[in-house]
């Protein structure tokens, strides 16, 4: 498939996902900071658990340009961009403060059973699946914070998580650093893999990439309900 054509498959999949019952049910989940704290906490071991995966794809991958690419996104992730001089992690310890959180909380974080689940899998998929499905598995993930193309939908993930803290909490985006951060940088990451996936992605392994992607799209799911459901269990 051309570009644009993958913009629009993987597009619609993501399109798909923001209105399922289990984002449905994280976007409602009404927030006080506790409850918040839950989502930073888990947050924080995603966010880690991206670096790993994202070294897999590129340890199996024998294309320089696509393990260039990968190093110019985990630079901005780890290091620093214009949204952070330490890295994104920074970002979520700042946040978790807001909150309540000192930073050894959210650094020594322990998973929920869901998110424990998922991370394995994502680690899995990463380390075992062809370096093309991996590939396609991460990066329909950065889709998921994509204002332009889930604006008329509420917006991106981190859009509409920061909305609701400040409608619940009072919230400015000066306390919600990490959530302004990629409420605009993963529309940059959304671009960064598509050449690739045109030039690579091609004859059997064009299923198989798009198979990865649904697949990383349902583990987001399964994520997402689990903080919900956790959050669930807070009294406001």
């Amino acid at each position: 498939m051309k570009q644009a054509v993958w913009r629009e498959t993987l597009g619609e999949m993501v399109r798909k996902y923001i209105r399922s019952p289990a984002l449905e049910r994280y976007f409602a989940v009404k927030m006080n900071k506790p409850r918040a704290a839950v989502m930073v906490t888990q947050q924080s071991l995603f966010v880690r658990h991206r670096r790993d995966c994202w070294a897999n794809v590129s340890g199996n991958c024998p294309v320089l340009a696509i393990k260039q690419r990968i190093l110019e996104h985990e630079y901005e992730e780890i290091i620093r961009d214009q949204f952070s001089e330490y890295g994104h992690l920074a970002l979520i310890i700042k946040q978790g403060q807001s909150v309540g959180l000192a930073p050894e909380e959210v650094i020594g974080a322990k998973p929920l059973p869901s998110t424990l689940a998922t991370l394995y899998a994502w680690g899995w998929m990463t380390r075992e699946k062809s370096w093309v499905e991996a590939l396609a598995a991460l990066t329909i993930t950065e889709w998921c914070n994509d204002d332009r193309l889930l604006g008329d939908l509420g917006g991106g993930q981190s859009t509409r998580m920061a909305k609701k803290w400040m409608e619940d909490m009072g919230f400015t985006w000066k306390q919600i650093p990490n959530l302004e951060a990629h409420s605009q940088a993963d529309e940059k990451h959304s671009d960064m893999f598509l050449p690739f996936l045109e030039k690579y992605a091609t004859g059997e392994k064009e299923s198989l990439a798009l198979q990865a992607a649904q697949q990383s799209l349902d583990l987001n799911q399964i994520f997402r309900d689990g903080i919900a459901a956790a959050q669930e269990q807070i009294k406001l």
